[in-house]
């Protein structure tokens, strides 16, 4: 991939990832709980998605997704059921900083591979996105690799940068009162994210 075409992709790169969004409310949230160590799980869960989602895009599904109302809803509808659901969870679990139980410690990494793929958005602004940086003529795995390389590793930088941050403010929820307080944020934040998702379009 050409240098000013690189350039190019990591800065709107960047100004992607800084967008506040339910990864990133995921980041915090487990860093807030039980630390960045966990939060790190969830993060290479999002990663996963996004590699599944650029492998989409490579093979072409991503636009047929842009174009399938029906596929596009039925993704839209499965992400914001998952976001509502996470929400409820965060809002009725008692606060308990520290170490997750092995069931929870284990749910981390789904979550984050669920909460990427259930937004067609992300698929559809990727499919959008991708071609304007690949060069046509050259050969497209290594531009497509660069293109992955770059995602991850900025999203990754990112959400832990969001994770570390949460992780600091961890003693102050030490009053039980205030633990379930955050709970009850982070979980009032899912669920607006859940209907926010379901109502937006593929414009």
């Amino acid at each position: 991939m050409a240098l000013h075409l690189w350039l190019g992709f990591f800065l709107t790169t960047l100004v992607v990832a800084l967008s506040p969004g339910p990864g990133a409310v995921l980041s915090m949230s487990v860093g807030l709980r039980h630390g960045y160590r966990h939060a790190l799980k969830a993060i290479c869960g999002l990663q996963t998605a996004l590699l599944l989602q650029l492998t989409l895009v490579a093979l072409g599904l991503g636009a047929l997704l842009a174009a399938s109302e029906l596929a596009f809803l039925v993704v839209k509808l499965a992400g914001a059921a998952y976001l509502v659901w996470l929400g409820i969870q965060r809002w009725r679990e008692p606060m308990a900083l520290g170490e997750p139980g092995p069931e929870v410690n284990r749910g981390f990494y789904r979550q984050g591979i669920l909460v990427n793929l259930g937004n067609p958005k992300a698929i559809v602004f990727i499919a959008a996105l991708v071609p304007q940086f690949i060069d046509p003529l050259a050969p497209q795995l290594p531009q497509f690799a660069v293109i992955a390389l770059t995602m991850c590793s900025l999203d990754t930088a990112v959400m832990s940068c969001y994770a570390l941050l949460a992780s600091r403010f961890r003693g102050v929820l030490a009053s039980p009162r205030r633990g379930l307080l955050a709970n009850r944020v982070f979980g009032g934040i899912f669920v607006a994210a859940g209907a926010l998702l379901a109502g937006t379009s593929r414009q």
